[in-house]
């Protein structure tokens, strides 16, 4: 899915306008529009990195990196073990298992 798909995707699931859009992150209606047409291919990490947080996502959302379910999974269990008082070794251990994991799907430790 695009860039243009997904930032359209998250703007209608949220029921917003353009233009509410484009105010929360500074932009200008024309160049969200552009964006989401996909007519403008570039846009500034600046942007998508407001534009991540206005929509409440990772950049690797945005830049097709992860999927919204994959990316959800991963958010869910941070935020479950994040106010845990882990040792080192159980954070050494979670890691551990991250890269069994990965290495299981195919995927390597920097995907």
């Amino acid at each position: 899915m695009s860039l243009g798909t997904r930032l359209k995707e998250l703007r209608l699931g949220r029921e917003v306008s353009l233009q509410a859009v484009a105010d929360s992150v500074g932009a200008s209606k024309p160049h969200i529009w552009e964006l989401e047409r996909g007519t403008t291919k570039n846009p500034s990490i600046d942007l998508l990195k407001k534009l991540a947080m206005y929509y409440d996502v990772s950049l690797d959302y945005l830049a097709e990196l992860k999927d919204r379910e994959e990316l959800d999974i991963a958010q869910t269990f941070a935020r479950q073990i994040a106010d845990k008082n882990l040792t080192e070794g159980d954070r050494k251990a979670l890691l551990s298992l991250a890269e069994v994991l990965s290495r299981k799907n195919g995927k390597t430790g920097t995907d």
